[in-house]
């Protein structure tokens, strides 16, 4: 799929968002391929980040700035003048949005608002994607995939504003990016990822990151929810569907729409069987415990169907679990002992792409 990176060389992308975790790989992809790439968001949202250890800042421009801020988005967003926008930018922690739902709606669902803006008053943009989760669905936990025609209705504040955030770009997609015959004007399509793991992530409150912490410290892993089955795949899965809807899209606009991107069944695991699958990667003795904290409602169950995508694209999950992990287990590896992370990073995407 060496396409993909032939495809972004010199293109103008908007990324917002940059600083996060995804956000970070996702600049990594972009300059190997050659891509003129403004990253907008707040400073990186973990310390240690990934953002900073990989040094992105020196690959694109980057501009710290809040979402929220309509004068500060579109005025990084004019000097741009993007062909490609990709909008990532959100508070994406499930606990944060209970201590927290004004600025988590304020961020997830104006943050949308203000980047369609920009977009409506531009004429340069000829593709749109807006990232939101595989939390959007109305959760009945059930034993099958959600598919992209399901009920949106996020539990929580954080799954409800990215429901949200679906509505908006749905209704800004049909009432200023539609002509009357139907036809886009600038191709919007929503991608709906599931849990995201790989190296370099630092977010508090996901297991992942907890299991890293956990082995730098020589501690016990704490396991908050060891039965809850979700839908797990490497970072590089859904950044590679995000710039394949992009592309695809920007080329034939009959392709924007609302796909779902997540692993296939067998990767849909419960949390206890993945740290099991890091305990026996990571090597060293490592056990976890079970501690329950009764914290705020979480799903047990989720999954979704992406039929769509595969049937639309020729899309395949590349990575399975297995080897997810052990892309994880060598980049903080590498990391902990003062490597180089960014060849580290530059040999798994190279490795990814050319499957």
């Amino acid at each position: 799929m060496e396409n993909i990176l032939d495809f972004y060389k010199d293109k103008r992308v908007f990324l917002t968002g940059h600083t996060g975790f995804k956000g970070s790989w996702m600049c990594k992809i972009f300059t190997n391929a050659g891509a003129i790439v403004t990253g907008y968001s707040l400073e990186a949202p973990t310390d240690p980040s990934l953002f900073k250890i990989a040094d992105i800042e020196n690959d694109i421009k980057s501009v710290i700035g809040d979402i929220r801020d309509m004068a500060a988005l579109k005025k990084a967003f004019d000097e741009t003048q993007p062909e490609i926008v990709f909008h990532l930018a959100a508070q994406p922690i499930v606990r944060n949005s209970y201590e927290n739902p004004a600025y988590t709606y304020e961020t997830n669902v104006m943050g949308t608002v203000n980047i369609l803006e920009c977009v409506r008053q531009s004429s340069c943009v000829k593709s749109f994607l807006n990232v939101t989760t595989d939390k959007v669905y109305l959760n009945k936990e059930w034993n099958w995939g959600y598919r992209e025609n399901e009920e949106l209705d996020g539990y929580d504040p954080y799954s409800n504003s990215k429901s949200c955030s679906e509505l908006v770009t749905h209704s800004y997609k049909r009432s200023f990016f539609t002509d009357k015959d139907g036809k886009a004007i600038i191709p919007i399509s929503t991608a709906r990822a599931g849990n995201v793991i790989g190296g370099g992530d630092f977010a508090n409150d996901r297991i992942i990151p907890d299991c890293i912490r956990a082995a730098t410290k020589h501690e016990d892993i704490i396991v908050r929810n060891p039965f809850s089955t979700r839908p797990y795949q490497h970072v590089l899965e859904p950044l590679y569907a995000y710039l394949l809807i992009a592309m695809k899209q920007y080329e034939d606009s009959s392709y924007a729409a609302y796909y779902n991107v997540g692993p296939d069944d067998v990767d849909c695991f419960q949390t206890g069987a993945l740290v099991d699958l890091f305990v026996n990667t990571w090597g060293g003795g490592m056990k976890w415990v079970n501690k329950y904290d009764s914290g705020p409602h979480e799903a047990n169950f989720l999954k979704l169907d992406c039929s769509k995508l595969k049937s639309t694209f020729g899309w395949t999950p590349r990575w399975n679990l297995d080897k997810a992990m052990e892309k994880i287990v060598e980049w903080s590896k590498i990391w902990l002992s003062g490597g180089d992370v960014r060849a580290c990073m530059d040999r798994q995407i190279i490795e990814f792409l050319q499957r």
